[in-house]
């Protein structure tokens, strides 16, 4: 029988009861989706997972994307056969430590930064399902901000300001922000820079919250610095402990993040041990200028 258990005083619960490797009962899936919707973040224990079956559970939340990492390293050899699964480790692609100036461990240290993930495709990220084959012995955890909680603390003179204010987004702008790496014009050209709002309605909770992060360039029809520090100031605010959950990984984890209502960040670790968590993410059903604000 799933159960479940809030680990944080505002979201974050902790799933158990279930094997997430079989076909999941209409019950289950119930269970899980309304979690979701309550905590933002939950994370299962103890999981068996390979690649196919971790693609197969999440192909009961939505369609999955193709990751990313492939259009922004094309001239590289990759680890993971499929398209649907995100490498989030530090190996390269015969399985080895990267070097410390491997062009992907650089564009890594992007997700170093509070960011939502997909956000700079038209039709952005819905729920990313993390999985954890190998874990280092200490560090490397994953921070989780829940942007419900945060909107609902801002001011009313602020909720006001931020209506109908939109942003561009971009994988560049939070990888230049990072600064180690130089992109070619054909993998920029791959993932261009697309407009969603600031400020969305969650359709599974239907509360109000903020989608900005580091992907998040600027706010369009106002000057590029005044909206750059609005979303820094945004951040800054969602960032705070109260709305801030650490997730210290073990081995056979598998957390679930929304990214329509939390921002997250990788955490530091020694990088000459091993750290292998494999992703694969759901697609909303369109852009946040086409469902509610």
């Amino acid at each position: 029988m799933v159960s479940v258990k809030q680990l944080h005083p505002v979201f974050f619960g902790e799933i158990s009861g279930i094997d997430v490797s079989r076909p999941l009962s209409p019950a289950d899936h119930k269970a899980i989706v309304d979690a979701i919707d309550r905590y933002a973040v939950v994370v299962f224990h103890g999981q068996k997972l390979d690649d196919e079956s971790q693609v197969a559970f999440a192909r009961n939340f939505g369609p999955v994307e193709h990751s990313a990492l492939k259009l922004r390293h094309r001239d590289i050899k990759h680890r993971l056969a499929s398209n649907e699964v995100a490498d989030i480790s530090n190996l390269d692609g015969d399985g080895n430590v990267m070097a410390p100036e491997a062009r992907r461990r650089l564009d890594w240290l992007g997700n170093r930064l509070w960011h939502t993930d997909a956000s700079f495709r038209a039709v952005p990220g819905a729920l990313s399902m993390l999985y954890a084959h190998v874990i280092p012995d200490e560090g490397g955890d994953t921070e989780f901000a829940d942007l419900r909680a945060a909107y609902d603390a801002l001011s009313d003179s602020m909720k006001k300001q931020l209506e109908g204010l939109v942003a561009e987004h971009s994988i560049w702008r939070s990888r230049e922000q990072v600064g180690s790496i130089k992109y070619t014009d054909e993998e920029k050209a791959s993932l261009p820079p697309v407009p969603q709002r600031v400020v969305r309605t969650h359709p599974g909770s239907h509360r109000k919250t903020l989608y900005v992060a580091s992907h998040a360039s600027h706010i369009l029809g106002m000057p590029v610095g005044d909206g750059r520090l609005l979303i820094l100031d945004l951040i800054e605010h969602a960032t705070q402990p109260k709305f801030v959950h650490a997730h210290t990984w073990k081995q056979g984890d598998l957390v679930i993040w929304d990214n329509r209502c939390t921002m997250h960040r990788a955490r530091p670790f020694d990088t000459s041990q091993v750290r292998d968590l494999r992703r694969v993410t759901t697609a909303d059903v369109a852009s946040t200028l086409e469902q509610a604000a």
